[in-house]
């Protein structure tokens, strides 16, 4: 694997990592409520694009240099198990978009539209032409059909049980469906599957920890994402 690759991803996941914290501040709201216009101290934020930094109070929303550290890993991560490969292009616009969804839905368990369906069909147009490059190691049908069986799957959870199941998180799986389902149903069920395991493993320790209860609600969304990305590593080296 060529370092330069790996270290090309680690920077764009770092500067686009940096540039986190000021829209997950903002989206950060509760249904039926307007985005936020003003940080902590109620300095007005210029605009989505731009450090989460005033010159009254510093910092503020998420972690800035974690949120970069965070992202620039898993771009290196993505860099080094797909390689080379058109899809690569794909990994890397996703991922700091489902930094920010993992971010938001963590603090007010909300996964917006304004995100998550410019995400889907992103995503979708992205594969596809991604899918006529060659060198290309997935198929754009397997993406198609695995948006369809994720999503499908997390509606029915939606309409078997919509307080566990929020219908953001139907919407964010289609995205997640598109990506796993490249690579084959093998690193699709993989990727689903580790959502469902990270998910329940952090809602235990909870509960042992005296933090929580079996009907306290979570965001589902982070783990959701985290079991994405172990089913992109492991696609990506397979393929």
């Amino acid at each position: 694997m060529a370092p330069t690759l790996i270290v090309t991803a680690a920077l764009l996941g770092a500067a686009a990592g940096l540039l986190l914290p000021r829209p997950a501040h903002r989206l950060a709201v509760d249904p039926g409520d307007p985005w936020r216009a003003t940080a902590p101290d109620g300095t007005p934020i210029p605009g989505w694009i731009g450090p989460a930094r005033t010159t009254h109070s510093g910092w503020y929303g998420p972690n800035t240099p974690a949120t970069a550290t965070a992202t620039a890993l898993l771009c290196a991560a993505l860099a080094t198990a797909a390689g080379p490969v058109p899809e690569l292009c794909v990994w890397l616009l996703m991922a700091p978009v489902l930094v920010l969804l993992a971010l938001v839905d963590g603090a007010v368990q909300r996964l917006p539209d304004v995100l998550t369906l410019p995400l889907a069909a992103a995503t979708a147009a992205l594969l596809g032409l991604a899918a006529l490059v060659p060198g290309a190691k997935g198929s754009w049908t397997h993406a198609l059909l695995g948006a369809c069986a994720l999503g499908g799957g997390y509606f029915v959870l939606f309409l078997v049980n919509p307080r566990g199941m929020g219908f953001g998180d139907v919407k964010l799986a289609t995205s997640l469906g598109l990506a796993l389902g490249w690579y084959g149903w093998g690193v699709l069920m993989l990727g689903a599957l580790a959502g469902f395991v990270y998910g329940s493993l952090y809602g235990l320790s909870l509960v042992l920890r005296g933090r929580a209860t079996r009907k306290t609600a979570l965001p589902f969304g982070p783990f959701m994402v985290a079991g994405a990305f172990t089913g992109l590593l492991l696609g990506g080296f397979g393929a």
